[in-house]
C-alpha cells in the first residue's frame, strides 16, 4: 500500500527547485530588465525582431526547445568546451545547465510584464528627470523603480512560479538526476509511472497550493496598486 512518506529524494527536489526557481529570477533580473527597458524606451525598428525573439519560448514546444538546448550544450560545441575548460564538468545534465535552460525558457515571463510597466512611465517623464540633472542611473534608481514596482513585483512572481512548473525542459536538460537535477516536477512523474499516488498528491497538492497563494499575492498586490492609483 502506498505511504505518505516524504523521502529525501524528494525533499532534495524541493530544495534544488526552490534554488533553480531563485537562481533563475536572480539572472533573470540582471538579464531581463535591461532589455525590458531597452525594448520600452530605446528601439524602435528592431522592436518587433527582439520582441520576437524573447516570444519565442511561449510558443515552441519544450521539447523543440530542449533539443536544440541539448545541441547547444553538448560538449562539443564552444559553449560546452568552455565550460568544462572552466568547471572541469559538462553542461548538459549539469544544474548549471539547468539554470541556463530556465533563464532562456523563463524570459518572457520576466520581460513581457516589465515591459509593460515600462512603457506605461513615457518619454516624457524621463526627459523630465533628465533636464532637471538626473543620471540616467539616478532616473532609472529613483524614478523608474519607484513607478514600476508592480511589473518587477508581477515579473519576479510569474518568473519564479514558471520556473517552479517546468518539466519538459528540465527533464531534457538536466536529466532529472537524484541529488543534482531532479526537481519536484519530475519527482511527481516518477511517484506517478510508479502508482505511487499518495506521494505524487502530497507534492502535486503541494505546488498547487504554493501556486495558488501565488497568484492570490499577485492579485492582490495589483488591486491596492489600483486602489492606490484612484
Amino acid at each position: 500500500m502506498d505511504t505518505l512518506n516524504f523521502s529525501s529524494s524528494d525533499f532534495n527536489a524541493v530544495l534544488i527547485t526552490l534554488k533553480l526557481a531563485l537562481t533563475t529570477c536572480f539572472f533573470l533580473a540582471l538579464i531581463g530588465t535591461p532589455l525590458a527597458y531597452f525594448l520600452a524606451f530605446k528601439s524602435k525598428r528592431a522592436k518587433p525582431f527582439l520582441e520576437s525573439i524573447v516570444t519565442l519560448p511561449l510558443v515552441l514546444p519544450p521539447t523543440v526547445i530542449g533539443f536544440y538546448l541539448i545541441v547547444f550544450f553538448s560538449p562539443d560545441t564552444p559553449l560546452g568546451k568552455f565550460f568544462i575548460l572552466l568547471t572541469g564538468e559538462q553542461l548538459i545534465f549539469s544544474f548549471y545547465g539547468l539554470v541556463l535552460a530556465s533563464i532562456i525558457y523563463s524570459l518572457p515571463f520576466w520581460v513581457q510584464p516589465l515591459q509593460s510597466s515600462l512603457e506605461k512611465i513615457g518619454n516624457d517623464t524621463l526627459a523630465t528627470s533628465e533636464s532637471l540633472g538626473a543620471s540616467k542611473f539616478d532616473t532609472f534608481i529613483n524614478v523608474i523603480v519607484p513607478l514600476s514596482k508592480k511589473g518587477f513585483l508581477t515579473s519576479f512572481i510569474i518568473s519564479f512560479a514558471h520556473t517552479m512548473g517546468e518539466f519538459g525542459i528540465v527533464l531534457m536538460v538536466g536529466g532529472g538526476i537524484h541529488g543534482k537535477t531532479k526537481v519536484i516536477a519530475i519527482s511527481i512523474y516518477d511517484h506517478v509511472e510508479q502508482l505511487s499516488f499518495g506521494k505524487a498528491h502530497f507534492l502535486a497538492g503541494g505546488m498547487l497550493i504554493l501556486s495558488f497563494i501565488i497568484l492570490l499575492t499577485l492579485f492582490y498586490s495589483n488591486k491596492r496598486s489600483m486602489v492606490k492609483v484612484k
